[in-house]
């Protein structure tokens, strides 16, 4: 079976993001169930793809919004406005659609679409209908914008969310309902979809690398906590910012607290532990220097790929419900409460008992199974429909 795997930016290697990671965990799960998966999407500028073989660009294409200077954010709401696309597939809209369609029709002869994630299969959604497809939910969108709108600071702001939102509900149904079968990224998801049945969509257990590293030594504990994200994406600062003025505020004085990764204006906290460190070179190697990671996600949908992350690695942490959505399994030196002092306290307790680190490969292969099962059954129903098409 060959699949088109089209997505809004094609996999790098650098898997800086938990959709990237996703990703490619999707496209690791296909290849090993035997299907030929060549990616067509648009490359970050500068960054050349990680399977170039494999691999169709459409361009070359940064959509970070907080990146964007404010006539390139002012284009892109003009053309989300002209066009009644959402914010984030307008960004992709810089090619026409006969230069997708000969990218398509380059890819040679294909069974059908993995359709990844709602940005890219919106932008160009009528080109992506002459073949049966899987569509990919990273997460419910539609909840996520509406969640966002609560949050914004500014009038103008909650009114573009509440624009996305309505936009999303309508065009995330319809992708799923057109779609051959669905996969999810949290069991949650599925019902809220409008997919809750077997026949129609599974949720698919992620992992953060197909094999996991050879952890050498003793740890060397630079730091009490450690967090990394994408906290200018809207959900993970949501979660941020409940962790610093919520569960902080509650956190002894000598508590240190590292945070990794971009951070928006106006993100501080007046806690003497807490450290912005910015972008890092070694991502495992800066949460491994942490006697405890807290997983603060409070919003959004989909699954948490630093909770897995954590896991896989065996640390010690603390998380919330949301942090756990989608998890089976949680280990013993897991704690999880949303309660924010006992969140606090919980930080403070497991590094002052100094709780170890577990085996986290168990973990790792539990997920691997459960992913290509859950794969190889999205497949049969891609399967089964591509032979009643050419039939």
């Amino acid at each position: 079976m060959h699949l088109l795997f089209a997505t809004s930016i094609v996999p790098d290697g650098a898997l800086s993001s938990g959709y990237e990671i996703a990703n490619q965990a999707i496209i690791d799960a296909l290849r090993r169930a035997g299907v030929r998966v060549t990616v067509l999407g648009f490359g970050w500028p500068g960054k050349p793809p990680s399977d170039p073989e494999n691999t169709i660009l459409l361009g070359a294409l940064d959509v970070r919004t907080d990146a964007a200077p404010l006539p390139r954010k002012l284009g892109w709401l003009a053309s989300a406005v002209a066009s009644g696309l959402t914010f984030a597939s307008a960004k992709l809209r810089v090619v026409s659609d006969e230069t997708v369609r000969q990218a398509i029709a380059a890819a040679g002869p294909f069974d059908g679409y993995i359709l990844n994630s709602v940005q890219m299969a919106a932008a160009f959604e009528s080109l992506f209908q002459d073949r049966p497809s899987i569509f990919v939910a990273h997460n419910v969108e539609f909840r996520s914008a509406a969640e966002n709108s609560r949050a914004a600071n500014g009038a103008f702001q909650r009114l573009l969310f509440r624009r996305e939102a309505k936009l999303l509900e309508v065009i995330e149904k319809r992708l799923c309902r057109n779609a051959r079968f669905v996969f999810t990224l949290a069991e949650e998801d599925r019902a809220e979809l409008g997919v809750a049945s077997d026949t129609r969509s599974v949720a698919l257990p992620l992992v953060t690398r197909s094999k996991l590293p050879v952890l050498q030594g003793k740890r060397n504990i630079g730091c009490d906590a450690a967090l990394i994200g994408t906290w200018t994406w809207e959900p993970n600062r949501i979660g941020l910012d409940w962790f610093l003025g919520k569960v902080v505020p509650h956190l002894r004085n000598d508590f240190r607290i590292h945070i990794a990764g971009s951070v928006p204006a106006g993100v501080s906290s007046p806690h003497p532990g807490v450290k912005f460190v910015g972008r890092v070179p070694d991502a495992q190697a800066f949460v491994r220097g942490a006697a405890v990671i807290p997983l603060v996600s409070t919003s959004g949908s989909g699954v948490q790929l630093k909770t897995i992350e954590t896991f896989e690695l065996g640390l010690p942490s603390v998380a919330t419900a949301h942090s756990l959505r989608g998890i089976a399994y949680k280990p013993a030196n897991c704690t999880m409460t949303d309660d924010p002092v006992a969140f606090a306290r919980a930080l403070e307790q497991t590094v002052d008992q100094k709780i170890a680190d577990v085996d986290g490969s168990d973990f790792h292969r539990r997920q691997i199974a459960a992913l290509d099962l859950a794969v190889a059954g999205g497949l049969a129903r891609l399967g089964a429909s591509a032979h009643e098409v050419a039939a």
